[in-house]
């Protein structure tokens, strides 16, 4: 809960002395117009990146695999866009890190491995012992 509120709050003014700092050395319109077109070109990107993956998960559709790596990629640029529609540079700076494929690639395998790493402790089977009783009927007729 503290850490959601210190992020609630955290983030947006960071994002705002930022946007003062910048607005302080090229002028506040230069900001603004800066905002939109970081925005306008992030979204263009996540677009490509969105197209690319949903055709590389069909493709790992088509060979039979399961398209993990594509699924959590996908979340990934919609996190990537959803950062670069919030006006402010931190954002935006987070947003396209998060749609460069290398970068996604790095994030995304680490989170695989830390996933595999969390089932492999826990087992998926119960331990036990198949004993088997005898009747009492068969004992009395002698099998």
């Amino acid at each position: 809960m503290n850490t959601i509120l210190l992020f609630l709050i955290g983030i947006p003014a960071v994002e705002i002395f930022v946007m003062i700092k910048i607005g302080q050395n090229i002028g506040a319109f230069n900001t603004v117009f800066l905002i939109f077109l970081t925005a306008i070109i992030g979204i263009y990107f996540a677009k490509m990146q969105g197209l690319s993956t949903l055709r590389s998960s069909v493709y790992s559709l088509y060979k039979n695999e399961i398209p993990l790596f594509e699924i959590i990629s996908g979340a990934s640029i919609a996190l990537a866009a959803c950062l670069l529609i919030v006006p402010g540079f931190v954002t935006d700076a987070l947003g396209f890190l998060l749609l460069m494929p290398w970068s996604r690639k790095i994030i995304v395998k680490s989170f695989i491995k830390k996933q595999n790493n969390v089932k492999t402790k826990s087992k998926n089977y119960i331990e036990g012992e198949i004993v088997e009783k005898e009747n009492n009927k068969d004992k009395e007729d002698g099998l």
